[in-house]
């Protein structure tokens, strides 16, 4: 069975400048409830803490649903190692504190508990060879982590790799869950309010030629084609245990407002027949 696992990277981006021009992630996430509410498919919030200490009541009252999981991505969106996209690595104390008070701020508003972490742009390798941050990790109590979401030399898409446990660097008991395909953002341009485009992420020659597409995507079903569709398939022919996509409320609800992707991803997953379910709870199938 492959299981499709619907997760959002939920961050903040109020500053004047953007605020203007970019939906919030919370604005975004009444939409995105209201339509994984209406088909009961469950999802995996990756929430920065300081997102959750802006608008904690608001992100209570819409996400505390036993349909969701809520996770941590991180305290402020730091990088747990260096990355050549995002900058580099934070001290080793601001690395603590953005694992540590992100779970924290999660567990403090939805007074449950938090088992995940999603590392704040992922890495190619994701947290092998960085046995200091996975100790810091599994102190924090973390159950397993979202780290890794690109290709080769920071490409995308990002291919399908399936879940492993870090015992190499001496913590089997931390299971690392890769993200799939495109970072959404990316695919349409949407980094651009920022500044920055696409820049350099595609390899030559690519991995996967026919999820690329000749620009930016300009609708929701060229994106369900080259974001969804194309990596779903792909997990179902070759039987894989999951296929879980890099999605962002804030960039989804700036391209398309309606949300007509995720229905279009929905009504796919419906017909297939796929089984949903959270990081978390594929985290309990899996260790039992």
């Amino acid at each position: 069975m492959t299981y499709f696992v619907p997760a959002y990277d939920t961050e903040l981006y109020e500053t004047s400048s953007l605020r203007e021009k970019t939906p919030t992630c919370l604005e975004a996430c009444y939409k995105i409830v209201e339509i994984h509410s209406r088909y009961r498919i469950p999802a995996t919030f990756f929430i920065v803490g300081r997102a959750l200490e802006a608008h904690p009541q608001e992100f209570k009252t819409l996400l505390d649903d036993p349909l969701f999981e809520i996770a941590s991505h991180s305290y402020s969106h730091k990088m747990l190692r260096d990355h050549p996209l995002c900058g580099p690595a934070a001290t080793p104390e601001e690395i603590r504190e953005e694992i540590f008070r992100g779970k924290a701020i999660v567990e403090q508003v939805f007074q449950r508990p938090c088992r995940g972490l999603r590392a704040g742009c992922c890495f190619v390798e994701g947290l092998r060879g960085a046995p200091d941050v996975l100790q810091v990790i599994q102190e924090a109590g973390y159950q397993y982590i979202s780290s890794m979401a690109w290709g080769p030399d920071y490409s995308l898409p990002a291919p399908l790799n399936q879940s492993f446990t870090y015992q190499a660097e001496g913590f089997p008991g931390l299971r690392e869950f890769p993200g799939h395909g495109w970072h959404e953002n990316l695919l349409k341009g949407n980094n651009r309010v920022f500044g920055w485009g696409a820049q350099r992420v595609l390899l030559f020659p690519s991995l996967f030629p026919e999820a690329i597409p000749a620009n930016y995507v300009t609708t929701p079903q060229e994106e369900f084609h080259y974001n969804n569709q194309f990596f779903i398939d792909r997990a179902l022919a070759e039987r894989l245990t999951y296929v879980s996509l890099i999605w962002h409320p804030w960039s989804l609800m700036l391209f398309d407002p309606h949300m007509e992707m995720l229905e279009l991803t929905f009504e796919y997953l419906r017909q297939q027949k796929m089984e949903t379910c959270t990081f978390s709870t594929l985290n309990t199938r899996l260790r039992d």
